[in-house]
């Protein structure tokens, strides 16, 4: 393989990396837990909350448990974040190993 074509392919390889980092940081996760939904993006900033307090009234002990469960609904948008990355950029890594 010529020095011309080898940086052609690394130029279109780094052209849909961007592409494809622009895309996970724009898609929007959600992790849910019993009464609370988080929503986050990409960039793993929280883009909304929403607990589902449909008729009840909330004490402390229901607060404190509820701070457990917005917890539970983060990290798991968390662990679909990374998942994604994984599968959409993980393709990347193997393929510049295969350069050095």
């Amino acid at each position: 393989m010529n020095m011309q074509k080898l940086m052609q392919e690394a130029q279109k390889m780094q052209m849909q990396l961007q592409k494809d980092q622009k895309e996970l940081e724009d898609t929007i996760y959600e992790g849910t837990s019993s009464m609370v939904t988080v929503k986050m993006n990409g960039k793993y900033e929280i883009q909304e909350v929403k607990i589902n307090n449909e008729g009840e009234d909330l004490s402390s002990e229901d607060v404190s448990m509820l701070e457990d469960m917005v917890m539970v609904a983060m990290n798991e948008a968390v662990k679909k974040i990374a998942s994604d990355k994984e599968k959409k950029l993980g393709k990347y890594g193997q393929g510049l190993a295969g350069l050095m």
